[in-house]
């Protein structure tokens, strides 16, 4: 009798846990349950974006915005007890970013994207990881000193960007005349400054230091000291995905206000990266190191200021 009440006590335990781990299954929603159906997670990344996301000279994926991704991964890996979660990695360029998230393509978005209200609308982000402005880069044989000495001139930006978007607007706004050339990504967009097929490339500053850095001569290059906007850059999820926010959120505020994101800053802005070994030589701005200590994915440039 003992005994048969032993197993029918396992048998009601054995029941009850196969029950809560079926209604722990049904609870998932979004991209956590995307994520545990399929085995994967799949991590949209940019070719170019140094040091942010880019190939080595090896064709493998690296940069800073992609050990964060990890550190989120990390955190679904806990989240949903897999230990051996796939990651996969699918390309992504500055058009194609915000559609291949919006359709489920994508998971996280790893690269240089600027968290904007206007953007709010249609995709969401975890705590901004890095801070900068929109400038321009030309040749200093140019002798461009700022926006006004462009009125007239051919000059270019990366298809899908805040900052061609603004300097269309800011080209009507001020009557400058600006013949405005789109490049498929940052890489071609400086080519055409290197060839002297525009005048000047519109960018996020950080994206110009390290584009001139990497260049053949970098002597031969000025970034200008007009800083235009505000850019804000976060790893960009799915909208209206609160539970798998919430990971990302807890992940990337956990590895800011711990200071455990200061060893991986220094690895990418402060040391030599590949594959030319060039330090960028970036320390952190005022404006980031406030973000680290209380973690915001704000779209107002005003909080960063």
């Amino acid at each position: 009798m003992k005994v048969c009440s032993k197993i029918a006590k396992l048998g009601l335990a054995a029941l009850i846990a196969a029950f809560a781990l079926t209604a722990q299954a049904q609870e998932l929603t979004g991209t956590l349950k995307k994520i545990k159906d399929s085995g994967t997670i799949t991590l949209g990344h940019r070719d170019t974006s140094i040091p942010f996301s880019y190939y080595d000279d090896k064709q493998q994926v690296i940069g800073y915005a992609m050990d964060i991704c990890m550190k989120i991964v990390d955190a679904v890996k806990a989240d949903l007890k897999m230990p051996n979660l796939k990651v996969v990695l699918n390309p992504v360029t500055s058009a194609t970013r915000i559609p291949l998230m919006a359709n489920g393509t994508i998971d996280l978005e790893c690269g240089s994207t600027t968290n904007n209200l206007d953007r709010q609308k249609q995709v969401s982000f975890t705590n901004t990881h890095f801070v900068t402005a929109n400038r321009y880069v030309a040749k200093k044989s140019s002798n461009i000193k700022k926006l006004t000495d462009l009125k007239g001139k051919t000059v270019v930006s990366t298809a899908g960007t805040t900052n061609i978007k603004w300097l269309t607007e800011e080209n009507g706004k001020q009557n400058l005349g600006m013949n405005i050339l789109t490049a498929k990504d940052h890489a071609e967009a400086f080519l055409m400054v290197e060839t002297d097929r525009a005048a000047a490339f519109f960018m996020d500053d950080i994206l110009l230091y390290s584009l001139v850095a990497s260049s053949k001569a970098p002597a031969d290059y000025a970034i200008g000291d007009e800083a235009y906007t505000i850019e804000p850059y976060g790893i960009m999820l799915r909208k209206d995905d609160p539970a798998f926010q919430k990971v990302a959120d807890n992940a990337t505020a956990q590895l800011y206000k711990s200071g455990a994101i200061m060893p991986i800053y220094t690895k990418w802005f402060l040391s030599p990266i590949p594959p030319k070994n060039v330090n960028l030589n970036v320390p952190v701005a005022p404006q980031l190191k406030n973000e680290f200590a209380n973690p915001t994915n704000s779209g107002d440039p005003a909080v960063y200021k």
